[in-house]
């Protein structure tokens, strides 16, 4: 058994938030109360630190199969457990894509040997074609947890309405990644910054929330569900809350760089802020802390997305891949440009990074209870943290590396057991 005494815990299922003990045994927690005492229990002391449900991310990429010089499930699972995940989904942009039953079923099976809880989603279209529907039914039964062709943007709005449709059929959703191909530049660089600084065409707003505006309404008449995936414009925000208050089944999420910084970053952190979408103005940095703030935007998800250090210290940043790794600076930048900045408290912090993500996907997570999961992350929000280029995950393309953040995970614990300690 294991006791975790005296730390002040927070669940934002209820809004429970006091200082009280947890007992946990096997996956289990049996008892949460003041002052437990039990023999031969393992004690953990939580005084003066946060004890939260395992956070959960819905957005992750750990590149396996085809990509594993840049990530693998394993040291994903490492990165996650560090950052204090407890649940992940991956995306299905590997290689081979995870568009079959077999492809799936390999993944899966890595993926049972770590130890957080790791999902995947397959691909809405047979590998990223855009055009031909993958078995949905027979995905899901193999274990899916949804759909995305995250990374490609599905431009034909028929392939949209049939993936919407048969999501509706199987009790499913879509995730949509939004930049219209035909719309924009050279990706990972906002339009600005692109024309004034690199002299190119960059990525546009615009084709990020045309797209949103398409997707939404299709959702809406269709009567399906789509999840629009981090969000970045100021528009796009106004687009889901447009197509939320006509009754659309939508939800969207934003990712932490998206709230924590701008599109400046490129020029002192070059590649590693290059991203898809990429970091905007200050006016869209702070219409997502809004949408955040008003529950339009209802959940923080990373995209963690690892490249090899070769890959993107090339001469021509240009050529650089788009993506940084996110898991084990998630919730340190929450805590410093939410919390600290007086934007969410921290219970609707933790509620956007476990309850929110879990609920989506039906997830038995994201919350503590007696007899519920014993799912956890401990961690010290008021701890100052330099980030440095040390992470879990292969890779360290971090445009944080070197910022100084609030927040330390001290323990993270799944199924019970403890994997990570800080």
């Amino acid at each position: 058994m294991l006791l975790i005494k005296n730390g002040r815990v927070m669940d934002p299922k209820t809004g429970f938030d006091q200082i009280a003990d947890l007992l946990v045994e096997g996956k289990k927690i049996i008892k949460i109360g003041q002052d437990l005492q039990v023999k031969d229990a393992k004690v953990i002391d939580a005084s003066g630190l946060v004890v939260a449900p395992g956070l959960v991310d819905i957005h992750v990429h750990f590149r396996e199969p085809g990509q594993t010089h840049k990530e693998d499930i394993h040291t994903g699972a490492l990165a996650a457990a560090a950052g204090g995940f407890t649940t992940v989904v991956m995306m299905a942009n590997t290689n081979p894509a995870i568009s079959t039953v077999e492809t799936l079923k390999e993944v899966l099976e890595s993926a049972s040997r770590e130890n957080i809880h790791i999902k995947s989603v397959a691909t809405i279209t047979e590998n990223f074609d855009g055009q031909h529907l993958t078995d949905f039914q027979g995905l899901l039964a193999a274990g899916a947890v949804g759909f995305s062709d995250d990374g490609i943007p599905l431009t034909n709005a028929g392939i949209v309405r049939q993936a919407l449709v048969e999501a509706r059929k199987n009790d499913t959703f879509i995730s949509l990644h939004e930049e219209d191909p035909n719309l924009n530049g050279i990706l990972g660089f906002n339009e600005h910054i692109a024309k004034e600084h690199f002299h190119i065409c960059g990525a546009t707003g615009v084709a990020e929330y045309s797209m949103i505006a398409r997707d939404v309404m299709i959702a809406f008449d269709a009567k399906a569900h789509v999840h629009i995936q981090h969000l970045s414009k100021s528009e796009s925000v106004k687009v889901v809350e447009f197509a939320q208050m006509l009754g659309a089944q939508v939800t969207a999420e934003a990712a932490p760089q998206h709230f924590s910084k701008t599109e400046a970053l490129l020029l002192t952190k070059g590649s590693n802020a290059k991203m898809n979408p990429p970091l905007r103005l200050e006016s869209d940095r702070l219409s997502v802390i809004e949408g955040l703030k008003s529950g339009i935007i209802s959940v923080i998800a990373t995209d963690h997305a690892p490249h090899h250090a070769d890959e993107k210290n090339v001469a021509d940043i240009t050529q650089a891949p788009s993506g940084m790794t996110g898991l084990e600076t998630s919730l340190s930048l929450g805590l410093t440009y939410l919390v600290e900045a007086g934007h969410l408290s921290l219970m609707e912090l933790l509620e956007k990074m476990t309850f929110n993500p879990a609920q989506l996907y039906g997830f038995d997570a994201g919350f503590i209870a007696q007899d519920g999961p014993a799912d956890l992350t401990i961690f010290d929000p008021e701890a100052d943290r330099l980030v440095t280029d040390h992470f879990a995950s292969k890779a360290a393309n971090s445009p944080f590396v070197g910022e100084k953040l609030k927040g330390q995970v001290k323990f993270t614990i799944c199924d019970g057991e403890v994997v990570f300690k800080g």
